[in-house]
């Protein structure tokens, strides 16, 4: 694998990138996005760790679209995992940037745990990216993901059990507190950025723990995907994961929408269960979960709590179910409605 060097023609890099993987090459729905009236403004944060992904991102973003590169802003975070390794990413990072005339910002992990899980460094990562977006006024951030990691992530999530929503990841326009996520090289894999960003002269970072088994994720990578293509023998099971993907995003929006116009949750935050009545036991269970999300002073249900209390919606039953310490959720005259421990719902006015 290449190792970075100071030498580096970036923008040749870019202009020859750019040629090879030209913006129709790119996932459609950023290109509607990116090609319609309401084109995303303000600065461009792209999260750019320094790997192939986010260096062909990059590249990308500021070859295919001149007019934004004043705009575009690098944000990288550095884990403080990976000791020397991690500062060599940084430094890498930032000379690309320079060299580009991209403005750089670089967070770190100030409290990192020696046995940092991927969801919490994740966590940390995103909490750095939505501050630095915050600051500079920023909507959208633009993220490297491609068709190998559509299948890595489809396998980590059938083994716990996702539904739709948490299989239809990642999406490639995902709007998010506000802000937007765009991941246009979700129909490219990994060896072919990788073989085109050699030709065109670039190098990147190579994150040695990417070969260790420490990570449900890497051992997905490592093990799994390589059995499972020998086992689809002449099938491009990577295609067919971002196909199923696809597929799935498109049955998600449709039972959002059908739970949208339906509108179960009231102004009172109660939930209508004769609106429910007849729909699907999808739209029952997208109903309950928007209902829950409403009660901010409900906690965190357990899967079999969770069917529990479906069960219950479903049928009309009349009861009181616990949501934790702070209060039960309680079916009456079919209506479901959050009951705090002081017998007062919780958005009911005090008297």
């Amino acid at each position: 694998m290449p190792t970075p060097s100071k030498s580096i023609d970036w923008s040749a890099c870019a202009a020859k990138l750019a040629a090879e993987l030209p913006p129709v090459r790119l996932h459609p729905a950023v290109r509607t996005l990116m090609e319609g009236k309401s084109k995303v403004r303000g600065p461009w944060a792209v999260a750019f760790s320094g790997g192939a992904d986010s260096l062909a991102l990059l590249l990308l973003l500021w070859a295919n679209y001149p007019e934004r590169r004043t705009k575009l802003v690098a944000l990288h975070f550095n884990h403080r995992l990976r000791g020397k390794a991690a500062r060599s990413d940084e430094l890498f990072c930032r000379a690309v940037c320079r060299s580009l005339q991209i403005t750089f910002v670089a967070g770190r992990w100030q409290r990192a745990p020696r046995q940092a899980s991927e969801a919490q460094a994740r966590e940390e990562r995103f909490q750095f990216f939505a501050r630095e977006m915050r600051a500079r006024r920023a909507v959208a951030l633009w993220l490297g993901q491609q068709q190998d990691d559509v299948a890595e992530t489809l396998l980590m999530r059938l083994a716990r059990g996702s539904g739709s929503a948490g299989l239809a990841a990642p999406r490639p326009v995902q709007r998010v507190a506000g802000r937007i996520h765009l991941r246009p090289l979700l129909t490219l894999k990994k060896v072919e950025l990788a073989a085109k960003l050699r030709q065109a002269g670039a190098a990147w970072c190579e994150d040695a723990t990417n070969g260790q088994d420490d990570h449900l994720r890497n051992r997905i990578r490592r093990q799994v995907i390589p059995a499972w293509r020998r086992a689809a023998q002449d099938r491009d099971v990577l295609a067919g994961a971002a196909l199923a993907r696809e597929l799935i995003e498109e049955d998600d929006d449709a039972l959002e929408a059908w739970v949208d116009r339906i509108d179960p949750v009231l102004p009172d935050h109660t939930l209508d269960l004769v609106r429910l009545a007849g729909s699907p036991r999808a739209v029952w269970r997208r109903a309950l979960h928007r209902w829950l999300r409403a009660q901010p002073k409900a906690g965190e249900l357990s899967r079999q709590g969770f069917a529990s209390l479906l069960a219950a919606v479903e049928t009309s039953r009349s009861g009181r179910h616990s949501l934790g310490v702070a209060g039960f959720a309680v079916i009456r005259r079919d209506r479901l409605r959050f009951e705090s421990t002081r017998g007062r719902t919780s958005h009911s006015p005090r008297k």
